[in-house]
């Protein structure tokens, strides 16, 4: 393993933070929430940042916060489950035809994705009817929701409920499906998404049911977006059932959407028929699992932060137009198993679409079949950290399998 590669940051009050970002950058006001979570009483040992941190809500992007007696709903983010999940396939870049655009196009049907202009979820974002398929997933997944539900019927109000239409879908935002080649030119399939408005909707709803024990309890935080639930109340235990539930309906998602695009694209035309799942890899970067560190069972959160156990493949992206990495864990306890989700934002969704041209974006994504339009400029390269940075200061967490560079991108 290589010599430990983190800075130390110390609280003026709480743990130490364990920060794995030399030679990136790590944003001031990120760090003062790093210090916010390291002042709260129930931290086990640390605080680990990953190497990809940013600013979030209450809690940063990119870091791994092991509690014991609490848990903090909006360290877990709203997104619940989010995650990424790759398949290596028997196809080479020799069997892609030239013009990538018939592929694109195929797992574009294949997966509803994106948003009406209104906002809402639409036509694009959500099925009609449902493929049987997902709807004998659901059928897995709908007794823990209806059991959620039936304590808080809140949670079902509304017009966007997600249930079986939503299930298979890819979302918006940051969440992607791409077509990619290693480094001997085999060909993947890669897809980032999550838990879709169910998991929102299950994140929003404990974060206020949160912030208002705080208040009752008059218990003061140095953020109100750190509103935790102590172990042993009702909220909590019903907080952990749904996010559990959340979590598979994040990891069957990934899964359904996977088998529609390799499906897709082999009945496209555009390739020689192949096999797929030679190489598969389902992980969470948005969740909370119950773990053992340093002796004691303690809950870990890992708010954009991937579990490295020595052994575990996981998978790092990049930007729109940068490399991706399937990586294996080194098991590095400092870091509570734990490694960077991907490059990380270096500026917000605003300050990237006031920066960049639609000229610097086409530039960018040069040689990837992708949206070049308006709408995805927050999500151009340039609004990431570097990826190489990133992964050069996590040498000692993870080692890389693969190095992935796409060439087809469907973005939400």
């Amino acid at each position: 393993m290589s010599v430990t590669k983190y800075n130390v940051i110390q609280p003026e009050n709480g743990v130490l933070i364990k920060a794995w970002t030399r030679g990136v950058q790590l944003e001031a006001a990120a760090e003062k929430q790093l210090r916010n979570v390291a002042s709260l009483p129930f931290i086990h040992k640390w605080v680990a940042a990953m190497p990809d941190v940013h600013w979030g809500v209450g809690a940063t992007v990119g870091s791994v916060i092991p509690t014991k007696g609490a848990i903090i709903p909006a360290a877990v983010g709203v997104d619940i489950g989010c995650g990424m999940m790759a398949v290596q396939t028997s196809l080479t870049a020799n069997d892609l035809p030239e013009n990538l655009g018939s592929i694109r196009s195929a797992i574009e049907s294949a997966v509803p994705h994106g948003r009406t202009n209104n906002g809402g979820e639409g036509d694009r974002g959500a099925w009609g009817e449902a493929p049987r398929s997902n709807q004998d997933a659901w059928s897995d997944l709908a007794k823990g929701y209806e059991q959620i539900i039936a304590k808080y019927p809140k949670l079902s109000a509304g017009r966007h409920v997600n249930t079986v239409r939503h299930l298979g879908t890819l979302g918006t935002g940051n969440h992607f499906i791409e077509m990619c080649l290693d480094e001997e030119n085999r060909v993947w399939f890669m897809l980032h998404s999550g838990s879709r408005g169910v998991g929102n909707r299950i994140g929003s709803f404990f974060i206020e049911l949160a912030k208002q024990d705080m208040r009752k309890w008059m218990i003061n935080l140095p953020d109100a977006d750190l509103a935790y639930l102590p172990e042993g109340t009702d909220h909590f235990h019903d907080y952990c059932f749904a996010v559990k539930w959340a979590q598979d309906f994040a990891f069957t998602n990934r899964q359904l959407m996977m088998v529609a695009i390799v499906s897709a694209v082999r009945n496209s035309g555009a390739v020689p028929a192949f096999t797929a799942n030679v190489q598969a890899v389902n992980c969470h970067h948005n969740y909370v699992a119950w773990e053992n560190h340093y002796g004691e069972n303690v809950m870990v959160t890992r708010k954009g932060a991937v579990r490295a156990r020595e052994g575990d493949m996981g998978i790092i992206p990049g930007s729109m137009g940068a490399q991706s990495f399937i990586v294996r864990g080194r098991g590095n306890p400092e870091s509570f198993m734990s490694c960077s989700h991907g490059a990380g934002r270096a500026m917000s969704r605003n300050e990237a679409k006031k920066k960049f041209s639609l000229a610097d974006h086409a530039s960018a994504t040069a040689g990837v079949e992708c949206r070049k339009d308006a709408d995805v400029i927050d999500e151009t390269p340039g609004a990431y950290k570097p990826i190489a940075a990133v992964m050069a200061a996590q040498e000692d967490l993870i080692e890389i399998v693969h190095t992935l560079k796409q060439v087809v991108c469907v973005k939400g």
